[in-house]
Formats: structure tokens, sequence, C-alpha cells
């Protein structure tokens, strides 16, 4: 249900609504809807679709904002979508999609039969078999691209953090994909809440409205008020636009005339949601009965008054009549009970008698089938002793929901089934299949939570193995701690695999995968020789995925090939089910050219969406898109919100890789400092060992190529390639280019022979890029342009940017030593891309080789920008320069530019404090006192 609320802002800037306030009342937020019409006249431009989360407190006016973007949407001609969460709806699934995909789906004539058949059996419209989340992300993606068709489209996504889980990953799917289509996704929500969970975007934060915002809209909310009580209520009000509204309506007629002192204390903040309950006391029983009834409906007829006055039957005209006329809700023109603001609702449901509000809930069950989740929930509500029979109702409604893609909305149900279970065994094992739904679903805190419970008792026999899925669950991924995967998943799977054991639903391979990656990430040997012991016991997808980890130099041979034949063969079912093995196999052979990350995109419950987010991060670094590198920081944020820690400490180790091959040393010592600790608390050889080779990779860039070799061979000794690395083969052509500079070519040659020994170069294309770059540096003279032209020809090698101007330096540098006049078109290649890359100590490298081969070196200016310098061409003041470190120099520069402390940390990997405290040191250094400063102390004035 959708309300209003009065806060907003004139638009500022060319074109971007300067009348906005004589338009339509809006006070203040230039910030923010200028940011909102940008985004507004991209999709109209034709320029591409992106998103806006607005972020902050209740009744601080994001409504009102997004309100005002679809007016001004439908002023250009978009067509607008909306979903609002509610708090009585969270536990449905896919019922905020509903309201937004349901006007298209009905008017749709290109959909597929498969597509269609998807989004309908998700929203609940027609029977059949469960769609995956795949089918549904992707549906509802076709649906919006044919919409697009004939115009652009503007989605209004309010209340975020009470959308319903399997909605909010659909929402972020298609946010992940906006940029293909005149699609704008404009969502609001709490700071405390999951709101957007699994978006990489960085939310506007709205905030209080400055002091001549807020008298402005309170003279136009309440133009009587006396002086003295308007600077009362605006102190008290804070610059909150709900406050500002409605404390004023709170005061007596002489009070707000100044005629009556006011009282000791407003209604404020937290208090609003109070000051509602007692403009709830006027209502009659009757008028009462109606809210409650519609504070507690949920459904795609909820709002409708015609289905209020049949629900409450005798009264309810003159209930709904008395409740506009306190102001607390109304009907629109379309005939939808609208409520004043979300703490209406919230204050109608808090101070109701828990009697009437049974009541209300059996009406409302009464109203539903018998199967329908939303009816089970209802009689769950209404419940005062335990139902065994209940419980199994909701348990089933439970497990058809997780099949759907509505894992997190599941385990709700299967927890309200246990609370009505009066057997403590069947207690323990619906709460323990809650938690595992809730964490597949993206509620991690709320499993651990769950573990706990469950723990607190005798755990039955026959779910141990799905209880000890649920603790390693919660110790890997939010406590970062492996131990207890080797310590339990072993004899889950021995439990598992007996003859006649219950399946719990393909849990093997689940387990297994689990078992894996503690194995991968730790090297723990129980873990690996158990996995060994089940190799057999598991699917196709989990036998591959152990091959590609376990020893892939010996192991791993056809891997991609083999990857990509399973992959083209699954069933979309099968896929869900597998999705977490693909993904990771893909990440062991560098493989995506099967493009399995935006085949699973669409998979519900942050679980999937994290993994893929992770195996697009490296893929984002294998292939060049170096300008993607602050999304792993977003997506650190975001995993660290939801309790995915382990998720969080990978993404800034993938950010991590970018900080190396860019050769910034003191970012990559920042992440580090970050990463590390938890690393080596967990054990964590694969992030550990990776950590060192960054810092070879970064001393590389550098020229300190013995400091460099140092780091390599630590790892891998030349001529050996060691059965725990499971990724040995990102080092191999680091180690064979450091050994070549070093003058150790013998070690050099000896490592290429191991990786053709071991056939490397059959594993996947990369693997076979990596063998024969490294052959290429490693050769003889008379062999060498041979070698280079055989690494040149592996397909698709053209696909690993970074490692291919690597190459490209390395033989133009060699055609430079010999003379030859095509060393300049090689090294300018190289050159271009690492400064494309902003791989400036690479492309200095580049451009001391053009100097020595006599050509030009190119665009002086912007090759120096390439180096880490933030504005193209800057003249950097010899007194900055003699002051500064080169971290603070970076935080100088970016700060002259205007960016916040918290906006540079996102572009240099370091906290906002960290920022302060080197804005702190930099000030009296340059002889300045303020940020404004900056860009003249700097020489860019």
């Amino acid at each position: 249900m959708g309300r209003h609320t009065q806060d907003a802002e004139p638009d500022a800037g060319p074109d971007t609504g300067r009348n906005a306030e004589a338009d339509t009342g809006l006070v203040g937020r230039r910030r923010e809807t200028a940011a909102l019409a940008a985004a507004l006249e991209r999709a109209a431009g034709g320029a591409g679709g992106s998103a806006v989360l607005l972020r902050g407190e209740a009744g601080i006016g994001k409504s009102a904002l997004l309100d005002w973007a679809a007016r001004r949407a439908g002023q250009r001609g978009f067509t607008v979508l909306r979903a609002v969460g509610a708090e009585a709806e969270r536990e449905f699934a896919f019922g905020a999609l509903h309201q937004a995909a349901w006007p298209l789906l009905q008017a749709s004539r290109a959909l597929t039969e498969h597509q269609r058949d998807a989004l309908e059996c998700a929203l609940g419209v027609r029977a059949g078999t469960p769609p995956s989340g795949f089918a549904v992300g992707a549906a509802a993606l076709a649906l919006l691209a044919e919409a697009a068709q004939d115009g652009p489209l503007l989605l209004v996504l309010d209340d975020l953090h009470w959308i319903d889980s399997s909605s909010a990953a659909v929402f972020a799917f298609l946010q992940r994909r906006c940029a293909e289509l005149p699609l704008v996704i404009a969502g609001a929500g709490r700071p405390d809440g999951a709101a957007a969970e699994a978006w990489p975007v960085e939310p506007v934060e709205v905030g209080e409205l400055s002091r001549p915002d807020a008298a402005a809209l309170l003279l136009r909310s309440c133009p009587e008020l006396a002086a003295t009580a308007a600077d009362r209520v605006l102190d008290e009000a804070a610059g909150n636009p709900l406050a500002l509204v409605e404390l004023p309506r709170q005061l007596r007629g002489e009070e707000q005339r100044g005629l009556a002192p006011l009282p000791d204390r407003l209604p404020l903040g937290r208090r609003l949601e109070r000051m509602f309950a007692e403009r709830l006391g006027a209502l009659t029983p009757e008028a009462g009965r109606v809210l409650l009834l519609a504070a507690l409906a949920a459904g795609t007829d909820a709002d409708s008054g015609v289905w209020l006055r049949e629900v409450a039957g005798a009264g309810a005209e003159e209930g709904l009549a008395r409740i506009e006329a306190e102001g607390l809700a109304g009907l629109d023109p379309a005939g939808r009970l609208v409520f004043r603001h979300p703490l209406v609702r919230a204050a109608v449901i808090s101070t109701a008698p828990e009697s009437a509000r049974r009541a209300a809930h059996r009406t409302l069950a009464g109203r539903l089938a018998p199967d329908d989740p939303r009816g089970l929930v209802h009689e769950a509500s209404a419940a005062l002793l335990p139902d065994e029979g209940l419980a199994a109702r909701l348990q089933e409604a439970g497990g058809r929901l997780a099949r759907r893609g509505g894992e997190a909305e599941g385990a709700l149900l299967l927890e309200r089934a246990a609370a009505l279970s009066a057997d403590p065994a069947a207690r323990a094992r619906r709460l323990t299949w809650a938690a595992v739904m809730a964490a597949r679903g993206g509620r991690l805190r709320h499993t651990a939570a769950l573990v706990e419970e469950v723990q607190r008792a005798p755990v039955p026999p026959d779910i141990a193995p799905l209880f000890a899925y649920a603790v390693v669950y919660v110790d890997q991924s939010h406590r970062v701690d492996f131990e207890s995967s080797s310590a339990l998943l072993p004899a889950a799977l021995d439990a598992l695999t007996a003859p006649g054991a219950e399946t719990f639903g393909g849990l093997v391979d689940q387990v297994y995968f689990k078992l894996l990656l503690a194995a991968t990430y730790t090297g723990d040997p129980r873990a690996w020789q158990a996995l060994e012991r089940h190799r057999e016991n598991v699917s196709a997808p989990g036998r591959l995925c152990h091959r590609a980890w376990s020893d892939p130099a010996r192991t791993a041979h056809g891997a991609a090939e083999e990857l990509r034949a399973m992959a083209d063969g699954l069933s979309e079912e099968q896929e869900a089910g597998t999705a977490w093995l693909l993904l990771w196999t893909a990440t062991a052979a560098d493989t995506a050219d099967c493009e399995l990350w935006r085949r699973f995109t669409g998979l519900h419950g942050y679980a999937t969406q994290g993994s893929v987010a992770k195996a697009k991060a490296y893929q984002d670094f294998l292939r060049g898109r170096w300008e993607l590198a602050p999304v792993c920081l977003r997506e650190a944020e975001v995993a660290d919100e939801l309790g995915y820690h382990c998720n969080a400490l990978m993404f800034r180790h993938y950010y991590a890789h970018f900080l190396a091959g860019r050769g910034d040393e003191e970012g990559l010592r920042e992440i580090e400092r970050l990463v590390r600790p938890a690393a080596a608390r967990a054990r964590m050889r694969f992030v550990l060992d990776r950590l060192t080779h960054l810092r070879g990779l970064a001393a590389l860039a550098h020229g300190r190529y013995e400091q460099a070799y140092a780091h390599f061979a630590d790892l891998t000794p030349p001529g050996l390639l060691p059965r725990g690395l499971p990724w040995f083969h990102p080092l191999f052509f680091d180690l064979v280019e450091a050994a070549v500079h070093t003058g150790r070519r013998h070690e050099a040659r000896a490592h290429v022979a191991a990786g053709r020994a071991a056939r490397a170069g059959e594993i996947s294309g990369h693997h076979a890029f990596l063998l024969a770059a490294a052959a290429a540096v490693a050769a003889d003279d008379d062999e060498a342009e041979a070698a280079y032209r055989a690494a040149y020809a592996v397909p698709g090698a053209e696909q690993w940017v970074f490692e291919l101007a690597r190459l490209r330096l390395a033989h133009g540098s060699w055609l430079r030593r010999r003379h030859r006049a095509e060393a300049r078109e090689v090294l300018r290649a190289a050159h271009h891309t690492f400064r494309r890359l902003g791989a400036g100590p690479w492309a200095e490298r580049c451009e001391e080789e053009l100097r020595a081969a006599g050509g030009p070196v190119g665009d002086e200016p912007a090759a120096a920008a390439a180096t880490g310098a933030v504005v193209a061409g800057s003249a950097v003041s010899a007194q900055a320069a003699a002051a500064l470190t080169g971290q603070e120099l970076r935080i100088a520069r970016l700060a002259g530019t205007g960016l916040s402390n918290k906006e540079i940390g996102l572009r240099l990997g370091l906290s906002h404090r960290t920022v302060a405290a080197h804005l702190y040191k930099i000030f009296p250094k340059l002889g300045i006192a303020s940020r404004a400063a900056l860009a003249r102390a700097l020489g860019e004035g």
C-alpha cells in the first residue's frame, strides 16, 4: 500500500526541473532530485539505463522523491511501474514483483510460452511446475525489454526494507542489467534494513532538511503557526519532513496561534508512532477494525476499498469515512486505501489488543484458499495452541516457496511451523530446515540465531547431516571459520550416502561443495581425503569441480571444455541445484566464455547472487574491465551488511588484484590490512598465498624484479608445479618473467618445461595462453619470434587483456633491442592498453621503451594520468611533490575535485576515517586550512 509525505526539493542545473518547487510543492533536495533527473535524462536520451537508491530514516521524504521522479518520468513519456514493500507481505515470495510486473504481463504479446509460464507460476496466478530463479529473472527482463520498445521505463521500488527477498533478488538482477535497456530503477529504503540486497550501487543518502528548507516546508504546511511555535517545531523536528508536517497538527488551535504555551515535550522521531497511536484512540470500534484488517492484509487486492468493504461487512462504509476524516488513511482515485505513512500501519498493529489481532487474522484467513501461504500465515497468527496439522501445511507451503526461489520466505513459514509443533523433535527439524533456507535466501545472521536455538536441545539423529550443513554454512560464510567443515562434513557425507539414507533434496552435492570449498581455501588434508572417498557418490558437476581444484596441474585437463558441454546440457532445474559447483569450476579454469555468471544472475537468494558476483569480479580483472574495480568494494559492503563476512573478505581480495595490476602498492597494503588478519585466523592459504603473489605482481610492475622473484619462488619453486597450489597458473607467467629479468633464464625455461610436461595448456584457454606467453619470454633469440607468434595465435588470447599487454611489452622490448621498426607498433598497442587500465608503472615502462626506440610516446599528459594521476595533464606544485607521500598526493587530488571522504575511500580502498587522518596531515604540510585550497596548493587551480 502506498502513502504520501510532503518533502522533496526543487531540482538544480540545466533542464533538470528548475521550477519543481512551484510545480509540485517540493522543498529542498536539490542533490537527490538532480540524481534522479540525470538518470531519467540518460534513459530518455538513449544512453542506457541506471539505478538510483535513496536511503534514509522513516519520514525523511524518500517516498516524496520517488513520487517526484514518477511525475517527472510521466511528463517525459516513461511507462511508470511501482512496487511498495509492506511489512505484512514480507513472507510472500514475489509479492512485490507481482505489483510491478502484473500490469505489463497482462498486456504482453511477445513473451515466449516458457517465459510467461515462469512469471505466472512465480506470481501465483497459475498452477504448474515451480520455475527456477533464473527463469523468473530472465522472464522479467524480457517483459521489460518488450515494454521498452514503446518508450523508456521507470521502475519505482519503495520501502525496499519490507520487500520480500525473492522479489528483491529479481530487482537486484534487473538493476545489474538495466544498462541494456532504457530503464531507470529508483528505489528507497531505510539504513537499518537490508535494502536492495546485492545492489552494487552507492546509495544517495537522504538526510534532514536544512533549517531554511525546513522553515519553508513548515510555512507551507501550517501557515497559521505562530513564530514562537514554529521555532519550537523546527527545533524538535530537526529537519525531519514528516515531523514538520505532523507535529503542528497535534497542537491545539490556541497553541498553534501562540495564545497558549506549548507542552513541555512534543512527540518526535521514534515517538511519531505513538503520535499516530493517540489519533487511533479517536476511532470508533468499527473504524478501528477496518483499519486493522487493512494493516494486516497482504496481496494484490488487499488495498482495494471494495475488498475491504466485503471483508469488514456491516459498518465498513462508516469506518472508512471516519478513517479518512482522521487523516490516517484514505481512498485514492483508483479506489485503493492508502496509509498516510508506514508508521500509521505499524501503530495500528502495535496498539491493537491481542484478541483483536487474532480475530482479524481469522477473518483474513477465511477469505483465502486453504493452501494459500497468506491464509496459512493468518491461521498461524490466530492460533493459540500447538497445531500439528497446521504446522505440516505451513512446512509444505514453505517447501513450495523455496522451490520457486523464495528460500527466505519459505524459512519464515518453517519457523511458524516450528512454533506450532508440539513435538520437540519436529520443532528441531523444522527450525533446522528454516536455518538452511534462510542462509540460501540471504538471511545469514538469522540462520546463525536459528542454529544456536536448535543447539539448546538434543539434535534429532535423523537430521544430523542437515544440521551439520547449517552449522558449517554459518561458520564458513558468517564467522569465516573452516574448522567445523573438516570436523562435521565427512561424517555428514557418510550418513547421506549410506544405503537407504534420507537425501534431504540433493544435499549430498551441497555438502560436497562446502567441503571442497574448505579444502581449497585451507588445504586441510582431512577434507581432501573425505572428498576423494566420496567422489563417486556425487553428481557429474561435483566430480568435475573436484578434478578442477584438487590438483589441477595433473587432474584438470579438459575441464573447460567439459564444463562448457555440461552447462549447455543442463536443464534449468539442474542448473539451480548445481550453480555453485559450476561457478567454482569456472573459477578454477578461468573460463567464462559460456557466460555462466550471466545464466545464474537471475537465481534468487544472496547465496547464489554472491557467488555470481565473485565470479564476475575475477572475470572483470582477467578481461580488462578494470573500471569496474570499485564494484568489489561495494559488493564487500553489501556482504558485510548481510552477514556474509567471508564473501566480503573475498571481494576485497579480488579488489587487491586490480591494485596489484596497477602497481598501487600503498592501496594494496591498505587492503591487506583488512584481509590478511581474518584470512590468517581462518588458515585460508588460498587468500594468504594469493596476497603474497599480488605483492610480487606489484613489485614486478615497478621493475623490482629480484623482490618479485623472491615472492613468486616462495610459492612455486621454478620447475615445480606444487600440489598444494590450486591456482598455480596465474603465477606461471609472472614467475617466468621475473626469472628472465633477474638473469635466471635457466630457471625460467625449467618452469616452462614443467608446464609443458604437465600439459597445462590442455586445461583451459587461459592456461594455454599463459604457458605460451611464458615460453615466448623465456625463449632463446633464435626461437623467440616464432614463440611470440605462437602466443598471439592461442585462441582467445585477446580476452586476457592485461597479460596480453605485458606480452606485447616484452615482445616490443625484444624487437627494440634488435632495432626492428615494428617494435614501436607493438609497444604503442601495449601502452594504449596500460593507459586504459590505469596501470601507470607498466605504461611508464612502455614509454621508456618507445623513447629508446626513437618513436613518439603519444599523449604525454594522458599517459601521466594513466600512471595514477587523477586529473589528466595536472602540474603538481613543487611544494606538494616534496611534502606529500604518494598516497597523500592521491587523496589530496581527489579531495581537491570535491569528492567526500567516503567517495575517496571507495576509490582507493580505504575507510573514510583513514582518508580523514591523511587529510589531517596533508593540510599543514601544504600550509592550507581547508579543502577548498587544495587544488590551488597542488598547482591544479
